[in-house]
């Protein structure tokens, strides 16, 4: 029988993570491994650590599901490389558990619904594509990211799923653009966190 192993993430120093801490134990794990920091998708070394002590028939148990994804789609990744080394995943309080038939259930719809909103994404900025080149086509020089575009790159950017390079190839334009579209949209993330990875 598999070892169950934790994994507990606080965002801030400030927070305390004995709360995960404590119903990981008490679910059964003989080990938990905290992170502490943003929850930057590149840098959680105790997760990594996690990762490399896991073997075929452990599972890899979290309080919450946005402890170990960001996003569904970068959770669904997530699992899947699990499910692909023969290991187990538990969730305790969405109760998800993909050892069990109506865990992998659950597994499966969500990687439904994330392959679904993918091709949403792509739907809505071909979409804007096309509108964009029939503006251009009646006059005037048509901007580089429709609104519309703006707001996907945006939400793909902070998703964390994608370089901003990737978002480039999607949308049609060259990174450089991409960086000033997310530059001078109010809401965006400053970019550089893309800038090694956007090759």
């Amino acid at each position: 029988m598999g070892h169950l192993l934790g994994y507990a993430r606080v965002s801030t120093t400030d927070q305390d993570a004995s709360l995960q801490v404590d119903a990981l134990t008490k679910a059964g794990c003989y080990r938990v491994f905290v992170d502490t920091g943003s929850g930057s998708l590149q840098h959680r070394p105790e997760l990594d650590k996690l990762l490399d002590q896991l073997r075929p028939g452990d599972t890899l148990v979290v309080w919450r599901l946005d402890r170990l994804g960001r996003s569904i789609r970068h959770l669904i990744d997530q699992l899947q490389v699990l499910a692909d080394r023969g290991v187990g995943f538990r969730s305790l309080q969405e109760t998800i558990d993909t050892t069990s038939p109506g865990g992998r259930l659950v597994f499966h719809v969500f990687a439904a619904l994330a392959e679904f909103e993918r091709d949403l994404i792509r739907e809505r900025t071909n979409a804007g594509l096309a509108a964009a080149r029939a503006r251009g086509r009646r006059g005037g020089r048509p901007s580089a990211l429709s609104a519309d575009q703006v707001r996907a790159a945006r939400r793909m950017y902070e998703q964390k799923d994608m370089t901003v390079a990737q978002i480039g190839q999607v949308l049609g334009v060259s990174r450089t653009t991409i960086y000033r579209a997310l530059n001078r949209a109010p809401a965006a993330a400053a970019p550089s966190r893309r800038a090694t990875s956007a090759v």
